[in-house]
């Protein structure tokens, strides 16, 4: 999984974009072909700039059509536009799966299209290997610190993200690790799970989502977590919100909360989306919110 320096990323150009209806083509600064989603909101918002954009990040092995990610737009998009895409080496997307290295580039492309289509503000929400995509790129797009504002996020959700890599401390994980790091195991994901792995070993070892925390502020942050994730122990969010910035990140710890959008009831989706959906508010009431 070779990638280039870390400061490659924020020098990301916007992508391009080949359209059809509300399914797109977005080609990554790498030149990756991703499948990418757009659905407008269901209550009529008025134009796009007026409008928050909500790009949603899936877990390993999901994909843009699969039914989790599915009931997670329908929940965002009650009141903001939502853009779903497949990660490289899922579904439809081309290129193979890095595991949250290079999926940077692909949440970049995503971001760009709904700067493109004339969004203002736009959050971005990952779940698990997404949570943990999210964390990177807000560290590495994020304009305050010299990204490009086209690729910027306004406000960032993590759920069910781990803080560090190469965790193997449960049987979930161990699992994980033999689909990824072995032949016979990514022979399997590529046939039984429909995720096509890069078999080359990360090549320098990207940022890790707890090293990328305290470079998101001041833009705000939720960290969502449950105590009955069977992946990733609560020492993961209590790391990465430990990193955070105080003034503008949140921990939530959800009982009785598995992992991932897979998991995640509709409640607390809807939870989510509120809390983006007040930091939009937030952010166009300030004087330079536009």
């Amino acid at each position: 999984m070779t990638s280039g320096p870390e400061a490659d990323f924020a020098r990301s150009c916007v992508p391009s974009i080949t359209s059809s209806g509300r399914r797109t083509s977005l080609l990554t600064e790498d030149g990756v072909r991703i499948e990418a989603l757009y659905t407008p909101p269901r209550a009529p918002a008025g134009a796009p700039s007026d409008v928050l954009a909500v790009v949603l990040a899936h877990g390993f092995t999901g994909a843009l059509e699969r039914p989790a990610l599915r009931r997670a737009a329908g929940v965002f998009a009650q009141d903001a536009a939502v853009i779903t895409f497949s990660f490289r080496g899922h579904g439809r997307s081309g290129g193979r799966s890095t595991v949250g290295d290079r999926e940077v580039l692909d949440l970049a492309a995503a971001v760009g299209w709904a700067r493109a289509l004339g969004h203002r503000r736009v959050a971005t929400v990952g779940f698990s290997m997404g949570g943990s995509v999210v964390l990177r790129h807000a560290a590495l797009f994020g304009g305050a610190r010299g990204g490009r504002t086209d690729a910027r996020t306004d406000m960032v959700v993590s759920v069910s993200a781990p803080a560090r890599w190469f965790y193997r401390g449960t049987a979930p994980m161990r699992r994980l690790h033999w689909v990824v790091t072995r032949p016979t195991g990514r022979l399997v994901s590529r046939l039984g799970l429909k995720t096509r792995i890069h078999p080359e070993d990360w090549d320098p070892v990207p940022l890790s989502p707890v090293a990328a925390v305290p470079r998101i502020s001041p833009t705000p942050l939720l960290i969502v977590h449950g105590d009955q994730d069977p992946y990733f122990p609560l020492d993961h969010p209590r790391m990465l919100a430990a990193a955070a910035d105080p003034d503008t990140a949140e921990l939530w710890l959800e009982r009785g909360f598995g992992h991932a959008e897979n998991a995640a009831p509709e409640a607390l989706l809807g939870r989510i989306a509120a809390w983006t959906a007040e930091r939009a508010a937030e952010r166009a009431a300030e004087p330079d919110g536009d």
